[in-house]
């Protein structure tokens, strides 16, 4: 199956993707596909960092981990304030800021290991 097969349905305004019949914010447009990549690999790591904490029954890394994810996803303009009501400084600062967060926790470190 080719990435554009997976691609979900869309809203007509493009703000929306359609999943299993639920609408979830689409990933804003404007974040550049290299930013939007590395973001990507920091959420689906804290989503496994997740996942990891709650078999361990660690609330404390479950919290941490669930934060991080939280920050990827307002990074990527899935969360917070809408990225279509942000101005372009805006929206550049919180992929910006949120890329940088995620950065310096080390989280990547899974990733570029394996």
């Amino acid at each position: 199956m080719t990435a554009h097969a997976r691609k979900p349905a869309r809203t007509p305004d493009g703000r929306y993707v359609i999943i299993d019949g639920r609408r979830w914010r689409a990933t804003d447009p404007d974040v550049p596909e290299d930013v939007a990549a590395r973001l990507r690999s920091h959420l689906m790591a804290a989503r496994r960092a997740v996942a990891t904490a709650r078999r361990a029954q660690e609330t404390a890394a479950e919290r941490a981990a669930r934060d991080r994810v939280h920050t990827a996803k307002i990074a990527l303009g899935e969360r917070g304030t809408p990225w279509w009501d942000q101005q372009e400084p805006e929206r550049r600062a919180r992929w910006s800021d949120g890329l940088a967060a995620l950065d310096g926790h080390g989280d990547q470190k899974d990733a570029d290991e394996t």
